[in-house]
C-alpha cells in the first residue's frame, strides 16, 4: 500500500488514459485523431502551441499536441480498437476530466482506464512516494 502524503503542491498532473472498444475507423484517421486531440486540449482550456501527427501503414496514428502547459499525446491500434493517451499538464488549472469525456465520446470507446498521477511533488515526501511506486511496479512485474 502506498504511503499517503500531502501532494497538494506539485509541478504537474499526468493523466494516463487507456481507451478500449474504440471505433477502428475513427482512430485510424490521422485527420480525425488530430482534430479530436486538438479539440480535447482546447476543451481542457490549454493554450495550444503546435502539433504533429503521423499515419502509420498499414494502420495506426501517433501524435502530439504541444501546449503551453506541457503536452497531450496519443498512439492508436485500430486493429485492437485501442488508443493510449497521455495528458501531461502543469499545475491544476486545466480541466482534464472534460477532455477525457470528449475523447471517449468521439472515439466511441466502450471502456476506459484512467490513472491520475501528480508529477514533481514539491510539498510532501516525494522520495517516499517515488520509492513506493517503484516497489509496487517491481512487484507487479514479477507476478
Amino acid at each position: 500500500m502506498l504511503h499517503q502524503c500531502n501532494m497538494d503542491k506539485s509541478l504537474g498532473k499526468h493523466v494516463i488514459l487507456e481507451l478500449y472498444g474504440c471505433d477502428s475507423k475513427l482512430i485510424d484517421s490521422e485527420t480525425l485523431v488530430h482534430e479530436v486531440l486538438l479539440e480535447a486540449a482546447k476543451i481542457a482550456k490549454a493554450t495550444v502551441i503546435s502539433s504533429t501527427f503521423h499515419q502509420f501503414s498499414p494502420q495506426g496514428v501517433s501524435g502530439m499536441i504541444i501546449i503551453e502547459e506541457s503536452h497531450f499525446s496519443i498512439h492508436t491500434w485500430p486493429e485492437h480498437g485501442y488508443a493510449a493517451i497521455d495528458m501531461f499538464t502543469c499545475g491544476d488549472i486545466l480541466d482534464n476530466n472534460s477532455a477525457v469525456e470528449y475523447v471517449k465520446d468521439k472515439f466511441k470507446a466502450t471502456s476506459i482506464y484512467m490513472a491520475d498521477m501528480r508529477r514533481g511533488i514539491i510539498d510532501g515526501d516525494a522520495n517516499l512516494v517515488l520509492h513506493e511506486l517503484q516497489l509496487k511496479t517491481s512487484a507487479e512485474v514479477s507476478k
